[in-house]
């Protein structure tokens, strides 16, 4: 019984403390001014103690000489504005301001007494009484400031809405965290103790509290009972091992965060709003892709770039990127309105001084097409408009044959007319071995362009050089499984994966886009880049991860259902067909894929007959001719399976 009414005191007094948000000043300047007439009182007192009632042979009464120190006091507290501090967020500035205004305060008064004895000889004040007045005023004003400060800590560390937490690192990177999480007058974190892989630092104490070893056991045993939380170093971030190290957080339902590297600290400090969840895209090992800036900043500085798909995923952090690189002008092309001109304002705030156009237009009008680029000559055109969701391609082939193929086309042609210098096309690995409408549409679309640039070279036209680059899932692109599944966790579930076995590779959007630009720069016409996207990963096993980092128990909390495979679908992405080799680059994880050729002029009357059949609205007509020109695609999961009999 007494412990529930302590609790709902300390609740209650808690919730008036939280609502009051700061006391006003002319209440922190009156316990201030009481403190002082306390102390000079009782100053006075002490010396007349000490000296047996003294015989007075002051000019001043008693009650002159407070009414002088105290406006004094006033007029020192005005000029160090001590009271206009928040209390709870009490520090060293704030007990140096104090010190400042009493002494300053005894220090003019002082030489004003003294004056005034040598000139009448006659005492104003007596020197012990001041020294004792400042010592003691100090001391009491600086206690109600660590008391206030103390009692809201003790209630806001004792609150529902302040997290213990530990810190997984022990280095200065997590001594910087947890210095923050000290001082840091908005914080919600309660620091409980450190957790480190290295044995030689545990069992320690590291600003007054533990340092546990990480292993499955220690974590049960003492983690799981003291923290809810573990924030992650950014130092200790870069050298785990996330498949590990983290997976015993989570699996022990501890959520994981974050703050950022120290190279982009402020103040040589993280503050709160910069600890964050962690992200699944941490949590999956990816090879890191080095780019040859340089390189790149040579070839676009000062150029004209054309960005087709723009106001997507990929094709608005290709725009991103290029903008770093000085570009005389990027054109900005999408039909989609509302993303557009979303994408316009963003980069009209982050970017005021770039030069850009946002250009609505469809890449398969080709009138509109020619009109843009005859108008804006660009040097470079990133090709990344294309429609790539498998279902909807599966059940609308000839819309994916206007898009992706008729669209590549008509920008592949313009480019050569109108002399661009560079066309780099955005492909999949889904063009590899294609099981779907969409894969053998960016494989045909591919066939185009390397066929084109063949017959240009064969010609001695080398003024356009086309290259490909081919990735896998891009995370957190338009219609990505994790978007999907966060959406899916936020309702509550279920989380529906298609397959138990189905696995994908992962890389981010701005990895993705980097490799893009550095295609760009190295290509010298007619290849394919692919690049080492790491070990693919089991989407359930990405599932249950997402639920754990959401702070819920698979098949517990959330449910995970298994949907069946998706017309089109297949278990296993490829980035290479079984038939190619690679070849190496001057970057390690950026490789040429060497691809069966094709002749320009035969595959160029097929696609154009692939675009009449898709102009008709034939279905299964277009389908069969796909097939026909590219004959590694065998329908999955399909209507179209018939086709392959």
């Amino acid at each position: 019984m007494k412990d529930r009414f302590t609790f709902l005191w300390s609740s209650d007094v808690f919730s008036h403390l939280t609502n009051l948000k700061y006391i006003p000043r002319w209440v922190v300047l009156s316990f201030d001014i009481f403190i002082c007439f306390l102390s000079y009182y009782i100053s006075s007192y002490i010396y007349s103690r000490i000296y047996n009632n003294f015989l007075d042979d002051r000019i001043l009464s008693i009650y002159q000489s407070v009414g002088i120190i105290i406006t004094l006091q006033i007029f020192f507290f005005w000029l160090f504005h001590t009271y206009s501090g928040v209390i709870r967020y009490s520090s060293y500035v704030d007990a140096s301001k104090l010190f400042l205004a009493v002494f300053f305060n005894i220090g003019i008064i002082s030489i004003t007494n003294f004056i005034v004895f040598i000139s009448t000889s006659n005492k104003m004040f007596y020197y012990p009484t001041l020294l004792i007045y400042a010592v003691l005023s100090f001391m009491l004003l600086l206690i109600l400031r660590l008391a206030v400060k103390s009692i809201y800590d003790y209630f806001m560390q004792n609150s529902e809405q302040i997290t213990p937490v530990m810190i997984f690192g022990t280095q200065s990177a997590a001594i910087g965290i947890a210095k923050m999480l000290h001082s840091d007058g908005d914080n919600k974190y309660k620091l409980v103790g450190f957790i480190d892989d290295d044995k030689n630092a545990t069992d320690r104490l590291i600003m007054g509290v533990t340092v546990y070893h990480l292993d499955e056991e220690t974590v049960k045993k003492h983690v799981v009972n003291k923290a809810k939380a573990i924030i992650v170093s950014p130092n200790k971030m870069n050298q785990i091992n996330p498949n590990n190290d983290l997976d015993i957080f989570i699996n022990n339902n501890l959520s994981v965060l974050t703050s950022p590297p120290m190279s982009i600290w402020q103040n040589d400090m993280p503050t709160i709003k910069q600890i964050k969840s962690i992200q699944i895209e941490d949590l999956l090992e990816r090879p890191k892709i080095d780019i040859s800036f340089e390189k790149i900043a040579k070839q676009l500085k000062s150029k004209v770039v054309l960005v087709t798909g723009a106001a997507g995923s990929i094709g608005s952090e290709i725009a991103r990127q290029v903008i770093m690189f000085e570009p005389n002008l990027i054109i900005l092309l999408d039909q989609a309105e509302s993303p557009m001109h979303s994408l316009k304002l963003e980069l009209e705030e982050q970017f005021p001084n770039q030069n850009f156009t946002a250009f609505l237009g469809d890449v398969r009008n080709k009138e509109r097409m020619e009109y843009l680029i005859e108008m804006f000559r660009p040097d470079y055109i990133y090709h990344a408009a294309a429609y790539k969701h498998v279902p909807l391609m599966e059940d609308n082939p000839v819309e994916s044959i206007q898009a992706n193929v008729k669209g590549t086309k008509n920008m592949a042609d313009l480019a050569v007319k109108y002399k661009v210098q560079n066309f780099v096309m955005v492909s999949t690995d889904k063009a590899v071995n294609p099981t779907n409408v969409m894969g053998a549409s960016k494989r045909i679309a591919e066939i185009y362009v390397q066929s084109l640039s063949r017959k240009l070279a064969s010609e001695g036209n080398t003024t356009t050089k086309f290259i490909t680059t081919r990735f896998g899932n891009v995370l957190g692109s338009n219609g990505s499984v994790i978007p999907r599944f966060k959406s899916q966790i936020e309702k509550g579930g279920p989380v529906t994966v298609t397959h138990p076995e189905i696995i994908r590779y992962f890389m981010t959007i701005p990895e993705a886009c980097m490799l893009v630009l550095e295609a760009g720069s190295m290509g010298k016409g007619g290849e394919i880049f692919i690049f080492d996207m790491g070990s693919p990963v089991k989407i359930v096993n990405l599932a249950k991860r997402m639920i754990r980092l959401a702070g819920f128990i698979p098949e517990v909390d959330i449910k995970i259902e298994y949907t069946g495979l998706r017309p089109g679908e297949k278990l296993y992405e490829e980035l290479l067909n079984q038939k190619e080799i690679t070849t190496k680059t001057y970057n390690p994880k950026i490789m040429i894929a060497k691809v069966q050729e094709y002749d320009y002029d035969t595959v160029s009357v097929q696609i154009d007959e692939l675009i009449q059949y898709s102009l008709m609205c034939k279905n299964f007509l277009t389908v069969s001719l796909m097939k026909k020109i590219v004959p590694e695609f065998l329908s999955k999961n399909s209507q179209y399976e018939r086709l392959d009999i």
